[in-house]
């Protein structure tokens, strides 16, 4: 039979009382743990002019925002990778091949990529080429050129005139609508991204109205202002919005 001596009893105190302070050692530091593995799960930062996108090119948007491009490095080209520019002779085709995370390789339209990473900034597809995100934030602003394409048909014939002898089987009349070569026109415009969805709008007063509607405050503020005045003010507004909604991307 087991008789509990004294020197047991102060032995088994002794493992209570450091089993107890082990375990407010872990409650004390638990929310620094917590934190941590918060950090690293979220992993972003606010972004600041001194933000640097990783260089790449974005297939989609949501590359854009988990800041995660397909690298040069796995872009099937012959053109040197440390070329400036890389990007301008990759993107001048129609097509180019990359290889994925699995190592098969995949080839891709260029005009279905979203755009690329060059040094840092971001460059997006628009009007069948790719422009610089001059203004980052949680609404962005760049400019681009778009060219448009205007077709014309007239009656004066594939030569640009109407033949006084021209005869119809039907009698003597006009001749029937000819296609007349159109032109082209670039213009140059202002558009906005909403860095939460993606979605591309041009800058007007309309779609600075509708951004800005995630913040009631902000959002009466300018609905109650003057047409005249909306245009004026509407850039000082969406810098208003970036300030109280910063933009936060991966590390």
């Amino acid at each position: 039979m087991y008789i509990c001596t004294k020197f047991d009893a102060k032995t088994n105190g002794k493992m209570k009382l450091m089993r107890i302070k082990f375990i407010l050692f872990l409650l004390a530091f638990l929310p620094f743990v917590l934190a941590a593995q918060s950090d690293s799960a979220t992993n972003k930062i606010r972004y600041t002019p001194d933000f640097k996108f990783r260089d790449g090119i974005y297939l989609n948007f949501n590359q854009v925002k988990s800041n995660k491009p397909i690298p040069k490095s796995r872009v099937l080209t012959s053109v040197e990778y440390n070329s400036n520019t890389f990007f301008d002779q990759i993107t001048a085709e129609d097509k180019f091949t990359y290889f994925d995370d699995l190592g098969n390789s995949q080839e891709v339209n260029v005009k279905s990529i979203w755009g690329y990473c060059k040094n840092g900034i971001l460059y997006i597809g628009i009007g069948g080429a790719f422009n610089r995100i001059t203004i980052v934030g949680s609404i962005c602003h760049f400019v681009a050129n778009i060219t448009s394409y205007n077709n014309r048909y007239d009656s004066y014939g594939p030569y640009g005139y109407y033949p006084y002898n021209y005869y119809s089987p039907y009698g003597y009349g006009y001749p029937p609508y000819s296609y007349s070569p159109g032109y082209r026109t670039t213009e140059l415009k202002q558009f906005l991204l909403d860095f939460n969805t993606g979605k591309v709008v041009e800058y007007d007063n309309k779609n600075v109205e509708m951004l800005l509607m995630s913040d009631p405050e902000l959002h009466d503020e300018y609905a109650g202002l003057r047409s005249k005045k909306k245009q004026q003010l509407r850039f000082m507004y969406i810098r208003k919005f970036n300030e109280k909604h910063p933009l936060f991307i991966p590390k």
